[in-house]
Parts: C-alpha cells; sequence; structure tokens
C-alpha cells in the first residue's frame, strides 16, 4: 500500500512468488493485485497510486483520520498508535504518520498482532468500499487485509455506516467572524459590553 518506488518495483518479483505459495483465500486478491503491478510500467503505477491516495481524504491511508478526522482528538490516537509499537519493543521511525496503513501493517507483520487492524476495522472496510467504488486495483489489497481479519461484528458494521453517513469528525477552531471583522473583538479587547 506504500508509494510503488523502485525498491517495490525489485521486490515485486519476490513478492508474487510469496503470494503464490500461499493458500489462505486471502492471497488471490494479492495475486490479482501483483499481476496487475507488474503488468503496469513503473511510472503508470506510480501515477494511479498518486491519482489514487493524494488528492483526496475518501481514499485516506490514515486510519485516524477515519475516526478523528483532522481534529485535536487526533493526536492522541496517533499516541495510541506510537505506545502500541513501544509495547513491542518497535518505534515508529517512517516519515509518515504512525497510523499509515503500511506501517500498520508491518507493524502487524513482524508482531503477528492485529489488535489495530481489528480496532480500526471499521475505517479499513470504508477504505476497501471507497476503492472498490473507484475501481482500483489496490481495493483488491485491501479485500486480503479485511478477509484476513476476524469478521466484521455489528458494533463495526454500526461504526462504519456511522462513519459512512457522518464522515470523519471536523471541528473549527477559534473565534467567529464578526459582522466587521476585527472590530467585533473590541468587546473582548476592552471588556465593553455594551
Amino acid at each position: 500500500m506504500a508509494y510503488p518506488d523502485a525498491d517495490f518495483r525489485t521486490a515485486l518479483p519476490l513478492l508474487r512468488r510469496a503470494v503464490d505459495g500461499v493458500r489462505h483465500q486471502a492471497a488471490v486478491p494479492l495475486r490479482d493485485f501483483t499481476a496487475y503491478a507488474a503488468g503496469e510500467s513503473a511510472a503508470a503505477l506510480a501515477a494511479h497510486y498518486v491519482e489514487t491516495f493524494d488528492f483526496t481524504n475518501r481514499h485516506s491511508l490514515h486510519l485516524s483520520w477515519w475516526t478523528d478526522g483532522d481534529t485535536r482528538r487526533r493526536g492522541r490516537s496517533l499516541l495510541r498508535f506510537k505506545d502500541a509499537y513501544r509495547a513491542h519493543g518497535l518505534e515508529h521511525a517512517g516519515e509518515d504518520l504512525p497510523d499509515f496503513l503500511p506501517a500498520v501493517l508491518e507493524f502487524a507483520a513482524a508482531t503477528g498482532s492485529d489488535a489495530l487492524l481489528r480496532e480500526h476495522r471499521p475505517a479499513l472496510e470504508l477504505l476497501r468500499l471507497a476503492l472498490t467504488e473507484r475501481a482500483t486495483p489496490y481495493a483488491r489489497v485491501l479485500d486480503s487485509v479485511c478477509a484476513t481479519l476476524p469478521g466484521a461484528s455489528p458494533a463495526d458494521r454500526a461504526a462504519a455506516h456511522a462513519l459512512a453517513r457522518g464522515g470523519p469528525p471536523r471541528e473549527e477552531v477559534g473565534l467567529e467572524a464578526a459582522a466587521y471583522g476585527h472590530l467585533g473583538l473590541l468587546p473582548v479587547l476592552t471588556g465593553d459590553q455594551r
């Protein structure tokens, strides 16, 4: 799910062989994706990635964005990701935030813990649905990820529906604009409450 750079292209044949050796049903969508990636030029694959993930939050790979949006609360969520990494003796050192899906997937693979993925299952499902709706091969990767997690509980489905209806939380920070711009602040500054 990370940007398909030169390292990805170099590792793709190894990845394809590894996925071909897996007999779990979750490997089928990954085989589809790796076949797609192998058939695309490096430029086309990179352009598709940027077009899919970099121009809209609707395909955000940052899991806490789905639950916290761009609110102050998101900082606590990001700290929880870092704490989870530290609890397993790992430190997040990537350029991206610790809730970046590729980092969370690497964490799950390295530790065998899918707790962060299960906790953010509604976000994963919404991302999967958004990518499926866009008809991008990246949806197949999310199909595989979701297939490895325990079935969605009623609470997960309810949370996904709630997120889908309202989107991630938003907050307006600051003072409301007054009719006369900065003059509306005079009572605050002078204490004059006429």
